[in-house]
């Protein structure tokens, strides 16, 4: 009995051995640990043996063969398991191979790289960069401007308001809280809380009630001119605009003033500049600072004097590269901004 539970072991290690799929190790796991193998058979045949030192001799050799198939099972799963998981890796693999090219990188946005050249050009001209908060009060965006009540750009048609803290404020109150619709309000937070002589340029983000079409957009930017000092006149606005136009458009530009009217300048005037080929665009608005103006600045207007100007940062990007509609600016279209 012992030739045959050594021949039924060897047959079954044979039999795994030569299987050559994990279905096909299951298949024969299954039959070898059946009722019905040759192994369970010798085992049902033990209550046939009378001699007890016998019968354990037998049992313990259909123990050591039942424990040598399972572990000859075992192995070969795992044997064939590792070959599908290698096979699998294999069909399963990317090539990671890192290939050194020329380094990429991204570039500041056109409007960002208008603004920046705007104040360097400024910084030149012994200009200090003022800023402000884009979130501001009734009094530093129009009153102190000498834009009263009643003024068209106060009402909720042109301005974006902010829900007040306390019900109590109402149009025309200082702590009526809204979005700037111009960088003008730095201005005003200048000269309060510094002496003259003044000479800033504050550029920053604007909100407007505005439609977006091809020359207009709801938010776009600005960059705003102070000068505060002792003896400035219109002939040193002049200049100061002159010297900006040839130093940020080259030296084939020109500029000139035209009367106009804003509430926070007196004289106030529109400033072109005038293209090599002789054609006129209009630029932005300037002046001599009204009297109210410094005064709501904490400034005697007795002594002091000053001038101011401001233009759209984003119209003059569009300027200085011909871009046709102002949208594209902000559509994010990769086609657009690499091109700049």
């Amino acid at each position: 009995m012992i030739n045959d539970i050594n021949s039924a072991q060897v047959a079954a290690i044979d039999s795994l051995a030569a299987a050559s799929t994990l279905d096909e190790v299951n298949r024969l796991a299954a039959d070898l640990t059946s009722k019905k193998s040759p192994i369970s058979q010798l085992k049902a045949g033990l209550g046939a043996i009378t001699d007890a030192e016998e019968r354990k001799q037998i049992g313990q050799a259909i123990n050591a063969a039942v424990g040598q198939i399972a572990t000859a099972i075992e192995t070969k799963r795992q044997e064939l398991g590792d070959a599908v998981r290698q096979a699998k890796v294999a069909a399963e693999r990317l090539d990671l191979t890192e290939f050194l090219t020329e380094p990429t990188r991204g570039h500041a946005h056109v409007v960002t790289q208008a603004w920046e050249r705007l104040e360097d050009v400024f910084i030149g001209m012994g200009y200090q960069v003022a800023e402000g908060p884009e979130v501001e009060t009734d009094w530093h965006n129009f009153e102190a401007l000498n834009m009263g009540e009643g003024h068209p750009a106060r009402g909720e048609f042109d301005t974006l308001f902010v829900e007040a803290v306390d019900e109590q404020y109402r149009s025309g109150d200082p702590g009526r809280l809204l979005l700037r619709t111009h960088t003008s309000p730095v201005q005003i937070r200048t000269m309060l809380t510094n002496e003259p002589p003044i000479y800033v340029v504050a550029p920053g983000r604007v909100f407007r009630r505005d439609t977006p079409d091809a020359t207009h957009m709801p938010v776009f930017h600005q960059i705003e001119g102070l000068v505060i000092d002792e003896g400035i006149t219109m002939a040193h606005l002049a200049g100061t605009i002159e010297a900006f136009t040839k130093a940020f458009f080259g030296e084939g530009f020109t500029s000139r003033l035209r009367p106009s009217y804003f509430p926070f300048t007196e004289p106030s005037a529109e400033f072109d500049i005038q293209l090599p080929s002789g054609d006129w665009l209009e630029l932005g608005g300037c002046g001599m600072v009204h009297p109210n103006v410094l005064r709501a600045g904490g400034i005697d207007p007795e002594r002091w004097s000053g001038f101011a100007f401001g233009f759209g940062i984003d119209r003059m990007a569009v300027m200085r590269h011909g871009i046709a509609d102002l949208r594209e600016m902000y559509t994010n279209d990769l086609r657009f901004i690499e091109q700049f």
